[in-house]
């Protein structure tokens, strides 16, 4: 571009049409920030300008108009110079190049700013004056969608007060983001936090969008009314009636806020959703990285004057800044919790029944927090749905399964029994419970298998079992082919016939043979090398159990294999585990033929009558 000032009709240096395409389709989420750029841009002159002349005016007006919209701050204004360096190079800031040393005080750092409203515009006019240079006459520049802008002095008749008024004349099809209503609307969302007082005139009303201090900064008669305010502050602004707040205060970052527990279990994988203001102005309702991810179960509002915004201004750069501001934030929830944990057990109870999943995923990674939540975080057991702290006092030697199914499994035998387990296959519990002797010295932990409930089992008298010997033995050849050994216990509760034990190295084995009987020559071969012939699963029939006993006396062997066969399908069902086709197989033959047995029974009854 020519250093001329003089001459008029001149082209961005930039493809304008393809800008715009880029701004309205890849970096901005929607048309609507086109206003949120004026009000920044504003908000950035009337800063600048209080900078040399701290007596200035401030309030920012927004004007809708039959022919599009325009906005009128009293701010630092522009010369023609700056208007030709400002104004048509993508990439330069005034607030960057001449202000350098007032920078924090500033939201643009992209130098994309006016240009982004023809998004929605065909045509911007700037009418400025600068306040630094007040012998420089007024300029007008004016631009169009196709690329192409012009520059005039104005008279002191067409601007006599330092600042900036912006006009913009709508494209086809955008007249519905220049609606009064929306406008005002869009104002409020954007700056209602902003420091200087924005009006929006239009429809026959002069709105005020602006609501400041916010909310956290405001002074209260007391902690009660304060809290109110803030929840009721987050219900407007997010929504939800929040289980509680948190406020936030990181002054070395420039961060308040406060941060809403959410009042419903939240998903951990759905990531955090926050509210963030940069220096008062909206940079976004969603975005992400505030909290660290354990903090699932709340949402923020914040303004800070320090954390850098992506080039969109609708997130936050991820740098050293945001993750030192994210762990200070982090703390500030965990302190609110160890102090509920210690003051207020009702509020941290009435917490911990939507929220203890976060609880759960924080204490992971935090001895101390662990230790102090001990007394209130619940697990699944076989005492029942208690505290690790109130269970380790019964069972020293805690053992944990690795699954749900595992746990369902062998629940009621193990608590007849006295032997203590906890469900360790819910998210995080299994971690958890394997930390316990790092915090309750003498408790040892450890992985529930096959052996161990066998051996909680009571044996059953030799004379007993041996009269048994026929039947278990062709129990053990029915289920040989299954990969399942047979033994003999005896347990409660009594109505259980049988117990389907399944370690998880029989489990590998299976699958590793499954695998190898689906497999090519090669794979089959190598995975016949890691065969293992110790581990199968168990099919404990239950000495005490009415059924097992009559079952001994079978002499028809076929029904005896068939009636073994349905006892193995009942165990395998009480695991809640997905069959084997196999298993299914037998499951549905076994029933099959003792029905066309109890059919045939009855039968022969009604003819020997």
């Amino acid at each position: 571009m020519s250093d001329d000032l003089t001459g008029n009709a001149r082209s961005f240096q930039v493809d304008l049409r393809g800008l715009v395409d880029l701004l309205s389709h890849h970096l901005y989420s929607s048309p609507r920030v086109y206003l949120r750029e004026l009000l920044q841009n504003a908000v950035d002159a009337v800063t600048a300008r209080l900078a040399v002349d701290p007596a200035a005016p401030t309030d920012i007006r927004i004007t809708v108009e039959d022919n599009g919209l325009r906005i009128d701050d009293p701010g630092i204004g522009l010369t023609e110079a700056d208007v030709h360096r400002f104004l048509a190079t993508i990439g330069r800031s005034s607030k960057r190049d001449d202000l350098e040393g007032a920078r924090q005080e500033f939201l643009g750092q992209f130098g994309i700013g006016l240009l982004a409203c023809f998004t929605v515009a065909e045509r911007i006019q700037v009418l400025t004056r600068s306040a630094r240079d007040p012998g420089a006459p007024g300029v007008e520049w004016s631009a169009t969608s196709d690329g192409t802008y012009s520059v005039r002095s104005l008279s002191p008749d067409e601007r006599a007060e330092p600042g900036t008024t912006v006009r913009l004349l709508p494209r086809p099809g955008a007249q519905r983001w220049f609606a009064p209503e929306l406008v005002a609307d869009l104002a409020r969302d954007f700056g209602a936090l902003l420091p200087y007082e924005v009006t929006v005139v239009g429809g026959g009303r002069t709105v005020r969008t602006t609501d400041s201090p916010p909310v956290w900064d405001r002074a209260y008669r007391s902690a009660a009314e304060r809290r109110a305010a803030l929840l009721a502050y987050g219900e407007r602004v997010l929504g939800l009636a929040a289980l509680d707040v948190v406020e936030l205060d990181v002054e070395l970052a420039g961060v308040r806020g406060a941060a809403y527990i959410l009042p419903n279990a939240a998903n951990p994988a759905a990531g955090g959703r926050h509210r963030v203001y940069l220096k008062g102005m909206l940079l976004g309702d969603a975005v992400s990285g505030v909290l660290p991810d354990w903090a699932f179960f709340a949402r923020c509002v914040i303004d800070t004057d320090t954390l850098r915004p992506t080039a969109s201004r609708e997130g936050l750069y991820e740098d050293e800044t945001l993750s030192a501001v994210r762990e200070a934030l982090g703390a500030r929830l965990r302190d609110w919790l160890t102090g509920l944990a210690a003051q207020e057990p009702g509020r941290l109870a009435a917490f911990l029944s939507v929220h203890a999943l976060g609880v759960k995923s924080l204490a992971r990674h935090d001895a101390e927090l662990f230790q102090i939540m001990l007394p209130h975080l619940r697990f699944e057991t076989t005492d029942g749905e208690v505290t690790l702290a109130e269970f380790a006092r019964k069972h020293p030697a805690v053992r944990v399964t690795s699954s749900v199914e595992e746990f369902r499994q062998v629940a009621g035998i193990a608590s007849a029994q006295g032997l203590g387990v906890v469900n360790g296959g819910y998210t995080y519990d299994g971690e958890l419970v394997a930390a316990l002797p790092g915090v309750l010295p003498g408790v040892t932990v450890e992985e529930l298998d096959a052996d161990a409930v066998t051996a909680a089992l009571d044996p059953v008298d030799p004379h007993e079992e041996l009269a048994m010997a026929a039947f278990l033995a062709a129990a053990r050849a029915a289920l040989d082919p299954l990969e399942c050994d047979v033994i003999l216990r005896a347990f409660y509760p009594a109505s259980v016939s049988a117990l389907h034990l399944d370690s998880r190295a029989a489990r590998s084995e299976r699958t590793r043979a499954e695998t190898a009987a689906e497999s090519d020559e090669l794979w089959a071969e190598i995975l016949g090398a890691l065969k293992s012939s110790a581990p199968r699963a168990q099919l404990v029939l239950n000495h005490r159990s009415p059924v097992v006993r009559r079952l001994a006396t079978i002499r028809d062997r076929t029904l005896l294999v068939t009636a073994v066969e349905a006892l193995y399908a009942q165990a395998l069902l009480m695991t809640h585990r997905p069959l084997r086709p196999m298993d299914a197989s037998l499951l549905n033959r076994a029933f099959d033929q003792l029905l066309g047995w109890a059919a045939a029974s009855v039968t022969g009854e009604g003819e020997g009558q």
